[in-house]
């Protein structure tokens, strides 16, 4: 049953259960960037000991990639007819959005750091 057009308690209860988990997702987005730790807007897994700064900087930004890609996918399907849960087309398109706003917060905290850098004196 479609949680936006479902009666009763049952829709209801999807929809604030959905609510609820992009209120954590947010949430931990937030302790991210507050520990100041580089916050994609998905978990990327651990790199192996010889991955360093460039191999996690290129997950982060495939991951936020797919993220685009698959929201863009059920918008697509949505208008097309193929999707009916409105829902699910939505949460996927704020789901990109936060991470592409988190990889844009990422850039500019590297961009104002090569530029301190850069101004130091040797």
């Amino acid at each position: 049953m479609n949680p936006v057009s479902g009666h009763g308690a049952g829709g209801l209860q999807q929809v604030l259960s959905l609510r609820q988990q992009v209120l954590e997702q947010s949430a931990a987005l937030r302790e991210l960037r507050e520990a100041g730790a580089p916050a994609s807007g998905v978990a990327a897994p651990a790199q192996p000991a010889g991955g360093g700064f460039a191999a996690t900087l290129e997950n982060a930004l495939d991951q936020v990639n797919a993220s685009q890609a698959r929201s863009s996918e059920l918008s697509a399907a949505y208008e097309r007819g193929e999707v009916t849960d409105i829902a699910q087309v939505m949460m996927a398109r704020q789901e990109s959005g936060v991470a592409f706003e988190a990889t844009l917060q990422m850039r500019n905290k590297l961009l104002s750091a090569y530029q301190e850098i850069m101004r130091m004196g040797v």
